[in-house]
């Protein structure tokens, strides 16, 4: 029988806790030092610009005229409770998953913060390549990829050791 995670999930919860604090932090350096939509560069190909997204990932809906602060925000409430009981019911041999739940978790209340304290999100890392540009992002988002990519992994059915392969 499988272990559910049930209490021992806490350091889940500390994981996602963690990135919520490195999120808000780095928002709040970036707020403090720099001029709105001023990029700094910090390599050729990378930049500091603070920028404030009224939208979704890219700016999505950024353009909708407020309405969309509110449908993000309600989104935002629904997935957070969601993974919270999911990290919550999952066995503990599924540590990838778990962990990767964390990082979703916690980039979803970072910017889930930022939309109902400021009514947008917080953005400043700047990535750009011979005058491509890719959309300004912060600690929040890096988490939800970085947790959509574990997610994605571990949809992957494990393989079987060499010596435990069916004839």
């Amino acid at each position: 029988m499988t272990t559910r995670n049930g209490v021992a999930a806490w350091r889940w919860y500390l994981l996602a806790v963690a990135v919520i604090a490195l999120d808000q932090y780095t928002k709040s350096l970036a707020s403090g030092a720099l001029q709105y939509g001023q990029p700094v560069e910090i390599f050729s190909w990378f930049n500091l610009t603070l920028q404030h997204n009224t939208g979704a990932a890219f700016s999505f809906l950024s353009d909708a005229g407020g309405w969309q602060r509110y449908f993000f925000t309600g989104i935002a409430v629904v997935v957070g409770a969601v993974l919270a009981i999911w990290l919550y019911r999952l066995p503990r041999n599924q540590r990838l998953l778990a962990l990767s739940l964390a990082l979703v978790l916690g980039g979803a209340v970072g910017n889930l913060w930022d939309r109902l304290v400021l009514g947008y999100v917080v953005d400043f890392i700047s990535l750009h390549y011979a005058g491509y540009y890719f959309p300004a992002f912060n600690v929040a988002d890096s988490a939800i990829t970085a947790g959509a990519v574990g997610i994605i992994l571990d949809s992957f059915p494990a393989r079987e050791p060499a010596g435990e392969q069916e004839e």
